[in-house]
């Protein structure tokens, strides 16, 4: 298991959205996201997440020539740590992710680890009631997820 997670926006607010945040601490213990994402969440942050800024911001301005900018400093705080896993859902920043060998996830691959700790009963259950809120998941990816959970 990594040592440092580091988390971008879109997986805090969608737990959040379904009253699954703890989710993140049962599995984790202790988050890092950067002051951009925390102001993105637009919520109190869960004593469990703590914000931590990229020492070094050049890449960061870097990457949001192209990315969001929370996206953009998860990356580049992700970077700066050894052993570390990034959360992320944006097909863009997975990409960039991949392609400087940092080791990710998103909120469904943290829902299959919820699953397979049993953290939670059902996958199938927890992903329609993301499919409940606005957040847009190609089916392909659902039905990859339910064959890999046995659902």
């Amino acid at each position: 298991m990594p040592g440092i997670i580091v988390s971008d926006t879109s997986c805090l607010i969608l737990l959040d959205k379904i009253g699954k945040i703890g989710l993140l601490e049962s599995l984790f213990q202790n988050i890092s996201v950067t002051q951009i994402v925390a102001d993105e969440f637009e919520k109190e942050l869960p004593v469990f997440i703590k914000i931590e800024n990229p020492k070094d911001i050049k890449y960061q301005k870097i990457l949001e020539s192209f990315l969001d900018s929370g996206e953009a400093s998860a990356i580049a705080l992700a970077l700066e740590k050894e052993e570390c896993l990034l959360i992320i859902d944006e097909l863009k920043g997975r990409r960039e992710a991949r392609q400087l060998e940092l080791k990710y996830t998103g909120t469904l691959g943290i829902l299959i680890t919820a699953k397979e700790k049993g953290l939670i009963k059902s996958v199938s259950k927890v992903i329609q009631e993301i499919r409940d809120t606005d957040f847009r998941i190609d089916e392909k990816l659902i039905r990859e997820v339910k064959k890999r959970c046995g659902e």
